[in-house]
């Protein structure tokens, strides 16, 4: 890790309930909870960047993503919905932070990885 005063952290969002399987009072709730935990993490000056994701897409890959192949990508429990980008001191204020997701009531995870600073010329 670095020694900066503040880091940068990508918190990748697996699993949990599908926006399909919930009524619009229930959709309401949870965007109500994840705004509520985006609210906590500014007020901490943490938030840089978030968003859910669309189910689907593409995979590209082979010489220069020549084959492209259609989602979903994985099995739902390990697919990414969604994303933040955060600031803390360390990893172990990453981890704290993302536990406040409430992706963990529904069965999710939050994986949390350090961004690296690429290095300017």
């Amino acid at each position: 890790m670095s020694t900066n005063s503040s880091d940068t952290y990508m918190l990748l969002l697996r699993g949990g309930v599908s926006n399909a399987d919930l009524s619009p009072e229930q959709m309401q709730q949870q965007i109500q909870k994840y705004m509520s935990w985006i609210e906590r993490l500014r007020a901490k000056n943490q938030f840089i960047a978030g968003e859910p994701l669309a189910d689907d897409g593409r995979v590209l890959s082979g010489n220069n993503g020549r084959s492209m192949t259609d989602g979903p990508f994985a099995e739902a429990k390990e697919a990414v919905g969604g994303y933040f980008i955060i600031r803390a001191r360390d990893f172990n204020e990453a981890i704290e932070a993302s536990r406040g997701c409430p992706i963990f009531e529904n069965d999710g995870s939050v994986e949390v990885r350090p961004i690296q600073a690429v290095p300017v010329p």
